[in-house]
């Protein structure tokens, strides 16, 4: 362990007549300095892929009012009872798959770190060291309630909570936003906090996606025939009652197409993840690739445009389960570009969007 730095330690504290305490009594204890935080949120990750520690993370994310909003009368005997007594085992085999053994921890986990260690940089040197960067999950380790109570205690008065979904959706940008206001429920000084919207249309953003494209197009030894832009999926019901994301999807494939200048039956839109048994948005991406297949298309790749971080969705869902569909359909080459991750545009496009947000506080 570092031990701790006195001089530093005494930089971050305001003694009696200094700083927020300019005013203050001799005796009055030290305080913070007042900072600026900024904490990227991402959807969780479980802590370790045996059955205790899925059960733990399914039960977190699927009893969430906004992943399933159905009565606990109902639903919570069906979920504890049957779905948490089998599904533990399915999930920890796809997250084996996948795991970041040298870490011991989940890809998600290991990508939004290293997110948060370019933002950092990009931030301290934009605004020096009084601007706060960290992470939170929004189900398991590290907890939104842990790291917004952690900034608060380090002096952050004001707080851009930024969840790290490029399109709006009530199961991933308002359960974040639920979460870190619960915390604030809680605390008896309150940060000022902003959430950052939607950024989807964002220039940079689409410049980044654009250009992953673009590269996994050169690279490809045969051209794909058709780019699918696989989504996460919703219940149709949620559409219906006034969620924007799938409008925001089918913006985003536009706004693509149009960046990269192709025709319109280049870019296809698609779903994936269906849980339950309601109708959902569709088509779904592991019945549509395996359509294309049988509709001669034997070259396709697939992006995933509402993920900023490449996780079991993209590298367990997409790469297995949507490949295998397609190739078994009678496809021959399948292309998964993968997400934008901590691609040097991507932090650059994040970069921008926490500056405009931040503006008046910095």
């Amino acid at each position: 362990m570092t031990p701790p730095n006195p001089d530093k330690a005494s930089r971050d504290l305001d003694s009696p007549g200094s700083g927020r305490l300019a005013h203050a009594p001799a005796d009055h204890p030290p305080m913070p300095r007042k900072k600026v935080g900024v904490v990227l949120a991402n959807l969780g990750t479980p802590d370790a892929t045996d059955y205790w520690s899925m059960r733990r993370y399914l039960s977190e994310f699927l009893s969430d009012k906004r992943v399933v909003d159905y009565p606990d009368w109902k639903w919570q005997p069906l979920l504890q009872l049957i779905i948490l007594s089998r599904r533990p085992f399915k999930s920890g085999e796809a997250y084996r798959g996948i795991w970041n053994t040298e870490k011991n921890e989940s890809p998600l986990l290991t990508t939004t770190r290293d997110q948060t260690r370019k933002i950092a940089e990009g931030v301290h040197a934009a605004y020096g060291q009084d601007v706060v960067v960290d992470f939170c999950m929004r189900y398991g380790n590290p907890s939104t309630d842990s790291v917004l109570k952690r900034m608060q205690a380090a002096g952050c008065e004001r707080i851009l909570f930024f969840p790290l979904y490029p399109q709006y959706a009530s199961p991933t940008t308002a359960t974040a936003n639920d979460q870190a206001f619960r915390t604030l429920m809680k605390l008896k000084w309150q940060p000022a906090i902003r959430t950052v919207p939607a950024y989807f249309e964002h220039p940079q953003y689409l410049d980044a996606l654009a250009s992953s494209v673009r590269e996994a197009y050169d690279a490809a030894e045969t051209p794909p025939e058709v780019l699918v832009a696989s989504y996460h999926g919703v219940p149709k019901r949620y559409l219906l009652e006034g969620d924007p994301y799938h409008c925001q999807c089918q913006k985003t494939t536009r706004l693509l197409r149009e960046r990269l200048g192709w025709e319109e039956e280049a870019i296809q839109t698609a779903f994936q993840s269906k849980f339950g048994p309601e109708e959902w948005v569709g088509p779904a991406t592991v019945e549509h690739v395996a359509e294309l297949a049988r509709q001669g298309k034997k070259h396709i790749a697939v992006v995933s445009p509402a993920f900023s971080s490449d996780c079991v969705e993209t590298l367990e869902e997409i790469e297995e389960e949507i490949r295998d569909s397609f190739l078994a359909a009678g496809g021959e080459t399948f292309t998964y570009i993968p997400c934008l991750n901590d691609r040097d545009d991507h932090i650059a496009a994040l970069l921008s969007i926490i500056d405009n947000e931040l503006g008046g506080w910095v």
